[in-house]
């Protein structure tokens, strides 16, 4: 009698702490950030408590800054600041979308967060109305109409998309805020993928690929009809005759995209889950070994921009692996290869190196929201 009652007492004791973990409440210190690198790839309340100062670190930090202008007249100069009121920090214009995207999707993830009212402050500071009519001022420049394309321009729209799920009054009133740099960016895509001939194969920016998924997430999510089927059109233009991608040839030095499984993941959102199927055995064949292997990227020098890119590379490698594994069956065991590029890298998003630390946990959030579906 006494063995069974200390078994109960022990398996509740271990629900209890199951459920802990589950809910982000554990109460173990935090090293690094370490319960993101438990199996399953698992964010917790700690450790979005700790990621999430990154963005709000660097969010407002005007210098060091990196622009990307083409200057028609001295007149044009500028400080970031004066040119990009809502996107100035974070080193460059990009980083800075995508750090407010961070921040939108961890206050709708944890409604709990400690510093939730500071950074619903500063969300409603930097996207106000005023600033982003001054970004569309900026955009209207004749000499910028491919400022951003398509990285920025994706990383706008995603933005765009996670304030329009978010169920919340601040929400509804920044996404009406940034609605007129919204419709410009759409109006962008419209105009330049019919001009586009050949797609970019890169592991940077220029993506091509990358830029569609973005876009196309946005499309569907909001109900737009003509950029939806614009998207879908010239992601099958492009890669729909594909046939064994080198995956072997990659990475390239300063990757922090995959060409060959971004494009895997623009199709799998454009395909019919059979017709992907399909596609995937005769673009990448070897995605469906079982034993299937890909070491993640090594970085010698975190303090170098560029080399620090193979960090964001086994990121967006796992985002694109775990999409496969949850659009398809029989390729859970991508799973596993996604998780070993997590843990390669999440502990170096904190290194104390800013060349990583402004952009880099936007990256391990977008990868955990794939590693959950």
């Amino acid at each position: 009698m006494k063995k069974r009652l200390l078994l109960v007492v022990l398996a509740a004791i271990f629900l209890n702490g199951l459920c802990l973990r589950m809910r982000g409440e554990e109460k173990k210190p935090l090293t690094g950030i370490d319960l993101l690198t438990k199996p399953g790839i698992v964010l917790t309340l700690e450790t979005a408590e700790r990621l999430v100062q990154l963005p709000l670190k660097c969010m407002q930090k005007e210098f060091p800054n990196k622009p990307g202008e083409t200057l028609a007249a001295p007149a044009d100069i500028g400080s970031p600041r004066n040119m990009h009121p809502a996107f100035y920090g974070c080193f460059d214009w990009h980083s800075s979308v995508h750090g407010h995207w961070m921040l939108v999707k961890l206050l709708k993830t944890f409604p709990g967060l400690k510093d939730r009212v500071l950074i619903r402050g500063k969300l409603a500071e930097t996207l106000s109305a005023e600033n982003i009519l001054a970004e569309v001022k900026y955009f209207q420049r004749t000499e910028e109409k491919s400022f951003e394309r398509t990285y920025g321009w994706a990383w706008l729209l995603k933005l765009a998309e996670e304030l329009h799920a978010f169920g919340d009054p601040l929400a509804r009133e920044l996404e009406n805020n940034l609605r007129p740099l919204t419709d410009l960016v759409v109006q962008r895509y419209l105009e330049f993928l019919p001009k586009l001939n050949y797609p970019i194969r890169v592991g940077e920016h220029s993506n091509t690929a990358f830029g569609l998924a973005f876009a196309w997430d946005y499309a569907k999510a909001t109900g737009n009809l003509e950029l939806k089927q614009l998207v879908e059109k010239r992601a099958k233009d492009f890669y729909l005759g594909d046939r064994g991608c080198p995956l072997g040839w990659e990475p390239s030095g300063f990757d922090f995209l995959s060409p060959c499984l971004e494009e895997a993941d623009i199709m799998r959102r454009v395909l019919p889950k059979k017709e992907f199927a399909l596609w995937l055995k005769k673009f990448l064949p070897q995605l469906a070994k079982k034993k299937f292997s890909l070491a993640p990227g090594e970085v010698s020098d975190r303090k170098d921009g560029k080399l620090v890119h193979l960090d964001g590379l086994n990121f967006s490698r796992a985002w694109c692996l775990y999409g496969i594994a949850s659009e398809l069956e029989g390729y859970g065991h991508l799973r596993k290869v996604a998780d070993e590029h997590m843990r390669h890298s999440l502990a170096n998003i904190t290194a104390g190196s800013y060349e990583g630390e402004h952009w880099l946990a936007s990256f391990a959030i977008y990868a955990y929201s794939l590693s959950s579906r």
